[in-house]
């Protein structure tokens, strides 16, 4: 289970540049019977400007964390928008002790900076 919990960081954002940051923060949960392991991501992030930017890569902040059953693993993150308002999505890519792959997926959040 996957849920995300925005914030906008005014202190580090420029709106008068067009630069609007957000931390995330990230709460993965394995509810269900095995461990899994964390191998990749991939995040669409829009920003109400009308451009969209796909971030694939290995992991989640340098790590491919191992969770075990009933177990959570947290982390934070930012993105930078060019607008005060976006969204992202996405999913995670995960392995089960016996080799067999699946998604996670991230649900879509809001990304406002005025809320």
């Amino acid at each position: 289970r996957v849920t995300v919990r925005p914030a906008f960081l005014r202190g580090e954002s420029f709106p008068a540049h067009g630069q609007f940051v957000f931390a995330y923060f990230v709460r993965i949960e394995n509810v269900g019977e095995t461990a899994v392991q964390l191998l990749s991501r991939r995040w669409l992030i829009r920003d109400a400007a009308g451009e969209d930017t796909e971030v694939v890569g290995d992991g989640v902040v340098g790590e491919q964390p191992l969770i075990e059953p009933g177990r959570v693993h947290e982390y934070q993150s930012f993105c930078v928008l060019k607008s005060p308002t976006g969204s992202m999505e996405g999913h995670y890519e995960l392995v089960r002790p016996d080799g067999t792959r699946f998604r996670a997926a991230i649900p879509r959040f809001e990304l406002d900076a005025e809320g």
